[in-house]
């Protein structure tokens, strides 16, 4: 009985040994899980539901414009937001009041970016001019939103991933929920 006991104890430190070798990297590497917190993406992602955040992707490709990402926040790294990239590097993002212009080399009088998935826009009247690794950040809920319109732009290396998979709630379930259905 005790030997058969000292094979099960082997056995269960084995196969966690192999879990944890087998999922951690997977963990640190490749994606890991998110849960939103706060009013800022509402209602294309609400508190409680959990994302789990492509971190592989962006080693072979740079963030696009539109695209929902994951970064820690540039005032205190500990923490992580969600939020859409609005303006890439060396780019200007000018808002007015409910208008984005985004004015760069191939566009140099600018363009309007079409959103048609923000419910709440507010915006006080500015311009920023982006740098190389620099990204200009926005929440879709507007008015509820700390974002690159308060504490600046959002250096490229803060990036932790982009949103890949939402699994919670169930009835969302959804690859690369960037955008609401009716977009």
């Amino acid at each position: 009985m005790s030997e058969n006991k000292e094979n099960f104890i082997i056995e269960t430190l084995k196969f966690s040994l192999i879990a944890i070798l087998l999922v951690l990297p997977f963990r640190i590497f490749v994606a890991q899980p998110f849960l939103v917190s706060g009013a800022s993406m509402s209602p294309n992602f609400e508190t409680g539901h959990y994302l789990i955040v492509d971190q592989l992707s962006y080693n072979f490709e740079k963030p696009q414009r539109g695209e929902v990402i994951v970064f820690r926040y540039p005032k205190d790294p500990k923490k992580f937001f969600i939020k859409r990239i609005i303006g890439l590097p060396n780019e200007t993002v000018i808002l007015n009041e409910k208008t984005i212009t985004i004015k760069n080399e191939e566009n140099p009088n600018g363009f309007l970016i079409e959103e048609p998935y923000i419910k709440n826009f507010s915006s006080n009247n500015m311009s920023t001019s982006l740098g190389e690794g620099e990204y200009f950040v926005m929440g879709d809920n507007r008015p509820a939103s700390s974002d690159s319109r308060l504490w600046g732009v959002l250096q490229e290396d803060l990036i932790v991933g982009r949103s890949f998979l939402r699994l919670f709630p169930f009835n969302e379930i959804e690859l690369f929920p960037e955008y609401p259905e009716d977009f």
